[in-house]
């Protein structure tokens, strides 16, 4: 219990609120390394298998009276249900043999942000083959490479399969959420710090330490910064200078400059560890795996802050528990690369498909980094959180989602801090969220 020394003249003090945490990273912990000639089918092949076991036990209430097929047993003109792994051909999707040839073209081939054409269309595959998909229900804008779903339709004479229907595996059954209580309790947000880059402003990450910690404002500010029981920073922490990386031996003056913003980080988490329980997640630009789930960054590049019991070095995705409220997250990678290879209206619908598709990072391993597991897919989603987070984003967003089953869902996405300032700020009260901006004000 962390006491906040609120008037020093009357002596009061507050005491910080406390929540129940547990930790649920277990499956996205990779114990031990090995990459002795995996293959990338046998993570298809298991989510296939687990993605197909569910369908199936929702087929009699979607459609009882069709049979089931494989796609090599489907006959032209009858209608069946067919399931299996979609694949998007992409006439834009970059390649090794793309990128080499891109210096001799003379006009790039394809917006390094979207790869997404008119002509690019889905097959679908299992075991005993696949089929080419046709019609206008299924557009190939809003799918992607690795997800498992039912569709009802028949084979044309062309040797298609036009889709009348699908079916995806819908939001995942959610644990019952807490009984809603008077008690205000707060969980701030943070993504893409930044520590060493020249767009991350160290005064201004001060001041966001001091408000949350309770050391600036009046008092009311500091009763709500006492009712702040978790921190959780998204990703991309630090930055190390791009010509540092260069492969080459470095001289002990670079090598100084490579640990000066894991030092600079560690000084400022100590000061939130010192207060309040504080989860940090790689991102892509931090020193971790690149493959996806990233291992929790070492503790011993934070001798300061791992001193104390409240610092968790978490993997990226993470998932756990506070108070029996469900919280998962990732740092931005399955939401960026869906962006790539398909199109919404804003990054939350991205989100909002990867809970109804059942699966954090569908593009793993096709187009986003992935180890290859051999017997399990660890980004199933089998339980449906009660927050869904994402990290290093362009701008603060959140939308609130409701499921069939009284399912309900606050989405955020996370700014990156560096660039805009704003951390984003949750009362697990009632799912409320705003922003939490720190510039010439502070405004909560």
């Amino acid at each position: 219990m962390v006491a906040m020394e609120v008037d020093s003249k009357s002596n009061g003090i507050l005491q910080r609120k406390q929540s129940l945490y547990k930790s649920l990273d277990e499956s996205f912990q990779i114990h031990k390394l090995m990459y002795r000639g995996q293959q990338y089918s046998q993570i298809y092949f298991a989510r296939l298998h687990l993605m197909r076991t569910l369908l199936y036990s929702l087929l009699p209430n979607w459609k009882p009276h069709l049979p089931v097929c494989t796609v090599l047993g489907l006959k032209e003109g009858k209608e069946c249900i067919i399931v299996g792994t979609l694949y998007k051909h992409m006439k834009l999707k970059p390649s090794v043999l793309d990128e080499y040839s891109k210096g001799r073209s003379a006009t790039p081939l394809a917006e390094s942000h979207n790869f997404v054409h008119s002509d690019d269309y889905l097959v679908l595959e299992d075991e005993s083959g696949r089929v080419k998909l046709s019609g206008s229900l299924l557009l190939p804008s809003t799918y992607v490479t690795g997800l498992v779903v039912a569709l009802h339709g028949k084979e044309t004479t062309a040797g298609d399969f036009l889709v009348e229907d699908v079916l995806e595996a819908g939001l995942a059954q959610q644990i019952e959420q807490p009984l809603q209580s008077d008690e205000d309790k707060y969980v701030v947000f943070i993504s893409g710090l930044s520590v060493g880059s020249s767009t991350s402003n160290p005064l201004q990450f001060q001041l966001l330490i001091d408000h949350i910690t309770g050391h600036l404002g009046d008092e009311k500010d500091q009763n709500i910064a006492s009712q702040i029981v978790q921190v959780v920073i998204a990703g991309n922490s630090v930055e190390v200078p791009s010509g540092l990386l260069n492969g080459q031996n470095l001289g002990s003056k670079d090598q100084s400059k490579l640990s000066e913003p894991i030092k600079e980080l560690d000084i400022l988490l100590t000061q939130i560890a010192a207060g309040i329980p504080l989860d940090i997640m790689p991102g892509p630009g931090d020193p971790a795996n690149f493959a996806m789930p990233q291992q929790a960054l070492h503790r011993c590049l934070f001798p300061g802050s791992s001193t104390y019991n409240t610092f968790r070095s978490c993997t990226n995705p993470h998932c756990f528990e506070l108070d029996n409220l469900r919280f998962l997250g990732t740092s931005g990678q399955n939401i960026d690369d869906l962006g790539k290879y398909s199109e919404a209206k804003d990054k939350l619908e991205f989100m909002e498909r990867t809970l109804r598709w059942r699966h954090l990072a569908p593009t793993a391993p096709n187009t986003l980094g992935c180890y290859p597991f051999t017997d399990r897919d660890p980004f199933f989603i089998e339980s449906c959180p009660h927050v869904y987070f994402v990290g290093n984003q362009d701008k603060y967003e959140t939308r609130l989602i409701k499921g069939p089953e009284g399912q309900v869902v606050r989405l955020i996405c996370i700014p990156k801090f560096a660039e805009t300032g704003v951390a984003v700020v949750l009362n697990t009260r009632n799912l409320e969220c705003y922003t939490l901006s720190i510039g010439a004000q502070i405004n909560l």
